[in-house]
């Protein structure tokens, strides 16, 4: 790998791994002045128009009609069905058990990704880290399960609907590595725009259907919800997400979707810088998580 890739994977690796962590504090904050749906139809499709204007400057065909047809479905797939699920979810179950479940994406992409099964199931250090990863996320999460009711009335709908989200992310992902980037080429980034887009069109239409317009007032919207947004859209959607699809061109799946290890870690870890505290057995989670990363990335990055 030449020293500008390696480069270039190690900073998308922090972009999914650091910023995607960080963007469950600032979603809590946007939610207190956005409602759920208005949120994701605000955030994608103005991260997805800025995306799209900067590809179209620099030279992409961005209005191909089998890149948006391909990136539409991924798109809603992947975004659209995942965010709504997890919404809908923590109506039935609590957070820690939606980040425990959610985790389990990684288990779910080395189970699909079928063309890499001969080499993914031939190497013990990667389906060991992978279930390590998992055990590590319910390790950070399992004394707070014990503070509070982790399954509410019909938990079980939620338990379902996270599973079929984990699914729809894992095969959306696969979708966008080897059909996508067929289209867009490896370097494009309009694929990733028309994702967004198609995302935030599906939010609008359940911010319309569910009258998300009457319960929000503008004007008494906190700066503190506004910067948030700003964030989700620049940093979580722009930086992030694009780097995630850039990614899973170039690296195998199973060691992209380590993302859903670190991603708990790096809320956990702000939430102590912030006050909250961070117990010894979050810290034996925090270590076995750190070891199923190098597990499952090692070797791979040469």
């Amino acid at each position: 790998m030449k020293t500008v890739k390696r480069y270039a994977v190690w900073i998308a690796y922090i972009l999914i791994y650091v910023v995607w962590g960080s963007t469950y504090y600032f979603i809590g904050v946007a939610l207190h002045g956005f409602p759920t749906f208005l949120l994701g139809a605000l955030r994608f499709s103005m991260a997805g128009v800025l995306l799209l204007f900067l590809c179209f400057i620099r030279g992409e065909q961005v209005f191909r009609l089998s890149l948006v047809r391909r990136s539409a479905i991924s798109g809603i797939v992947l975004l659209f069905i995942d965010m709504a699920v997890i919404m809908l979810a923590q109506r039935y179950v609590s957070s820690s058990v939606v980040a425990i479940v959610a985790s389990s994406t990684a288990l779910w992409i080395m189970v699909f990704d079928i063309p890499m099964w001969k080499k993914t199931f031939s190497s013990v250090t990667t389906v060991v880290g992978l279930l390590l990863g998992f055990i590590g996320v319910g390790m950070l999460y399992v004394e707070q399960m014990g503070k509070e009711s982790a399954v509410y009335q019909h938990g079980e709908y939620g338990i379902l609907i996270l599973v079929a989200g984990c699914i729809s992310w894992s095969l959306g992902s696969l979708y966008a590595k080897y059909r996508s980037s067929a289209v867009e080429g490896i370097n494009g980034f309009a694929g990733s725009a028309w994702q967004m887009l198609s995302a935030g069109i599906m939010f609008w239409l359940c911010s319309g259907l569910s009258n998300d317009w009457e319960e929000v007032d503008f004007q008494t919207i906190s700066q503190a919800a506004w910067l948030s947004l700003i964030y989700l859209v620049t940093f979580g959607s722009l930086l992030a997400y694009s780097a995630y699809v850039w990614l899973l061109k170039v690296r195998p799946a199973t060691e992209v979707a380590t993302h859903a290890y670190v991603n708990p870690v790096v809320a956990v870890v702000i939430g102590g810088l912030g006050g909250e505290d961070i117990t010894f057995i979050q810290l034996i989670g925090l270590a076995v998580i750190l070891c199923s990363v190098m597990l499952v990335n090692k070797k791979k990055t040469e």
